[in-house]
């Protein structure tokens, strides 16, 4: 009898454990850990408007291993932020991130990421839960966000989640790209956000807009890390003129760094290497001081009206130099579309690009050297769900007005 009970004793543990096995239990469900953080691009302006704040209320953020998932499909793992985030994007800049929370999670390979946010009002009490602010002026405006905010604005980004590991997450959520001045004054969000994983790489300096050196001048200036005239990453510097392009993958080195200012001809350096020892392409005494520049305007139109309603923006690119090391395509100024009549405007400088290459084994300060006799630029309109049009690469003198229809594939 006491073997019989022995027996039976056995065969129900056997029976728990491979119950515990279907269901994941049993160290069947491997688990890691994401962290995430959100970081921003630098500001800049919307149409006349110089914002001092662009506030953005996060709520939690969402992970699928489906990229097709909705957002009432089952599978999500989330991190609820409690209570809410209400961010400053544009305090985060030259590498500071905000940390948004950190959960366990199933290992596997996740797809697709949303950002949820509040609702633009905090119930009856009017409090602007998404809102800008202008320079100069105390009182926040309305940031009008798409009802996808409140679902969670979708981001495809594979991404892996090792057994025992820790992945950090990093959100980018480009305040300037995103907002669109309507014709009535009022603030559009148009969400403008991109996921990576946090790289060490990260290329560092300083500039000055003073030529004189006496003072340090920042005014307007915006630094980017740029791969075949796409933005990679981008900042303003601090007010003593230092910048850190940060979170830079090193597989993915050299890059481009593009420094424009209003009033200042591009300056740009190539082939800058982003290790996990910060790059240096200038320092504190020996700033990267940009020439000046008389600037010239690029205008025009967009169509059809349903591109304006899926975000349509205009880029300007420019190629700086002729012949190796030179930097076939670089962005030099974006600006979102109107969504009310289709209006763009850009303002480009007119003197010639200067361009430096890097080397390890060159001293600083960097050697800039003009390219040709002016700036000439291709204009590329573009918007979500339409093919892009880009006009002769590089054939355009500004002053210049080009209209675009764009056309769905």
């Amino acid at each position: 009898m006491d073997w019989f009970r022995s027996r039976i004793r056995q065969a129900l543990l056997i029976a728990s454990v491979a119950v515990l096995a279907a269901c994941g239990g049993g160290g069947s469900n491997p688990q890691g850990t994401l962290r995430v953080s959100l970081t921003d691009a630098p500001n800049c302006r919307v149409g006349n408007d110089e914002l001092a704040a662009v506030w953005v209320t996060v709520e939690r953020v969402r992970v699928h291993q489906s990229s097709n998932a909705e957002s009432n499909n089952s599978g999500w793992t989330d991190i609820a932020i409690n209570p809410a985030k209400k961010i400053n994007l544009l305090d985060l800049t030259n590498g500071r991130l905000e940390e948004l929370g950190t959960t366990p999670i199933p290992a596997g390979t996740y797809s697709q990421v949303r950002l949820v946010l509040s609702s633009d009002r905090s119930g009856g009490s009017g409090t602007l839960n998404n809102s800008v602010l202008r320079v100069g002026e105390t009182t926040e405006l309305p940031l009008q966000t798409p009802s996808a905010a409140q679902s969670g604005l979708k981001i495809i980004r594979p991404f892996t989640v090792e057994e025992g590991r820790t992945v950090d997450l990093v959100i980018d959520f480009d305040a300037c790209r995103s907002i669109v001045l309507r014709g009535n004054g009022s603030h559009l969000l148009k969400p403008v956000l991109t996921a990576t994983l946090k790289h060490v790489g990260s290329i560092v300096g300083f500039v000055n807009l003073n030529a004189a050196l006496t003072s340090v001048d920042v005014t307007g200036v915006v630094v980017s890390a740029q791969k075949n005239g796409e933005v990679v990453r981008s900042t303003t510097p601090a007010a003593n003129g230092e910048f850190v392009l940060a979170y830079l993958d090193a597989a993915s080195s050299p890059y481009d760094v593009v420094i424009t200012a209003p009033g200042k001809a591009t300056a740009a350096v190539v082939a800058v290497p982003a290790t996990t020892a910060a790059t240096a392409i200038s320092t504190a005494s020996a700033p990267i001081v940009p020439s000046n520049s008389l600037a010239a305007k690029a205008d025009g139109t967009v169509g059809p009206a349903a591109a304006l309603a899926a975000g349509a923006s205009v880029r300007a690119l420019q190629s700086i130099g002729t012949a190796p090391p030179f930097i076939p395509v670089a962005e030099i100024g974006h600006v979102n579309v109107n969504p009310d009549d289709g209006t763009y405007e850009l303002m480009l400088p007119t003197a010639p690009a200067r361009l430096a290459v890097f080397s390890i084994s060159t001293p600083l300060p960097l050697a800039f050297t003009p390219q040709g006799s002016k700036s000439t630029y291709a204009l590329e309109a573009s918007a979500p769900g339409y093919v892009t049009q880009r006009t002769p690469d590089p054939a355009l003198d500004v002053p210049v007005t080009r209209n675009f229809t764009l056309t769905a594939p």
